[in-house]
Parts: structure tokens; sequence; C-alpha cells
């Protein structure tokens, strides 16, 4: 009994431990003169209808709101497939095995990611929750630009 406790304290440390060693950091520096918002949309291959009306409110509400933003590049929008091998290392930057909604915030080069998946999923049905209140965090973050 003692092995098998010891066995799993040992196994639980090592797997505790493994991660440590990676930075995690959720800011990372870009040429200085970039300040933007990427609002990234991450789907794989087989998509439900929750992950289809994200894709659909998000795009809904960049072009109501946010149309002169998205012509001026200050804000941009990219629908990314993680199943495909050349989407491979963008889904890795941003830990995306599936569906997940990004705010990649880029201020005087340096880049900050909001995730908004849960967001997402929790309003994804509801177009004009969803639209409010992504409009609202994407204000929040233009003004610190």
């Amino acid at each position: 009994m003692k092995t098998i406790k010891f066995f799993t304290v040992l196994v639980i440390s090592l797997v505790l431990t493994s991660c440590n060693g990676q930075d995690k950091s959720e800011t990372t520096s870009l040429d200085k003169s970039i300040s933007k918002i990427e609002v990234l949309d991450f789907h794989s291959t087989h998509r439900c209808m929750t992950c289809n009306a994200i894709e659909a409110n998000t795009k809904y509400t960049l072009n109501t709101y946010f149309a002169n933003e998205m012509k001026s590049d200050k804000i941009t929008f990219q629908v990314i497939n993680v199943d495909e091998k050349e989407n491979e290392k963008i889904a890795e930057k941003f830990e995306a095995s599936g569906t997940s909604l990004i705010l990649n915030v880029i201020k005087n080069g340096k880049e900050t990611q909001i995730n908004l998946t849960d967001f997402a999923f929790m309003n994804g049905n509801d177009q004009e929750a969803f639209s409010k209140e992504l409009k609202a965090k994407i204000d929040t973050e233009l003004k610190t630009l």
C-alpha cells in the first residue's frame, strides 16, 4: 500500500513540476509601432450550432459597430480552423484546440491575450446579448490603445 501511495505522489509531482519550466506569459513583444486588436475565432472542422453562432455574431458586431476600425486595420478578424496543418502554430500560440474566441490586444508592440471563450459559449445563441457585451469589451480595449 505504501508503494502505491509513494508512486502516486511521485507521478503527481512529476506532472505538476513538468509544466513549471514553461513560460505561460500572455504578453509578448512585437514592433513597438503596432497598436491594434486582433479578434481570433478558432474552431475545429466539425462545428456545432453555437460555434457557428459565435462566428456569425462576432462578424455582426464588428461590421455593425467597428466598420471604420476594420477598414483601417485597427481591428482585424480571423477565423482559424485548428485542424488545418497551416494553422498549427497560431493555434499553439493561443492554446486553442477547438472553439475559442480571443482578443489579442497589441499596444505599442506588446501583445495581451483576452480569452472570451466562456463568454462566447454562454451568449453565442443570443445575438443581442453577445453583441452588446463583445462591443463593450472591444470599446474598453480600444480606449487603451
